[in-house]
């Protein structure tokens, strides 16, 4: 019978505290700049982690940091190995995260149509009052 919280997601925990941690405190790239963990997912295996970042300062400087995280990843996968209780840290892939973009940009345009009059039952119709 299947665990409700299997180890990859208790290991993805784990890396996402980690390396909060690490950016905060270790991580002095000044082409990384201020970037949020969003999420980490890990191959059934252990051995890959993708790594889910963002920052508010937009996407094309996420990319930017996400080039300088990659390049990175050998340093923060030893830092992980200090403090990480497994036989072998993952591999640690890094992805810019478009899911706090897309929220952002989804509220504003019901904040829009709220704002214009509009609705559900006149949208949905195709008549506006």
């Amino acid at each position: 019978m299947p665990r409700d919280f299997s180890r990859a997601a208790r290991v993805a925990d784990q890396i996402q505290r980690d390396l909060s941690g690490v950016f905060r405190q270790e991580l002095k790239d000044p082409r990384v700049g201020l970037v949020t963990i969003t999420a980490v997912e890990v191959s059934r295996d252990l051995s890959h982690a993708k790594v889910y970042v963002t920052s508010l300062a937009g996407a094309e400087s996420t990319e930017q940091s996400v080039q300088a995280l990659q390049h990175a990843a050998g340093f923060l996968r030893s830092q992980l190995a200090r403090t990480f209780n497994v036989r072998t840290v993952p591999q640690l892939h890094f992805v810019y995260d478009v899911s706090v973009e897309r929220g952002a940009r989804l509220s504003h345009l019901i904040d829009q149509a709220v704002a214009d009059g509009a609705t559900p039952s006149s949208m949905r119709d195709g008549n506006e009052d």
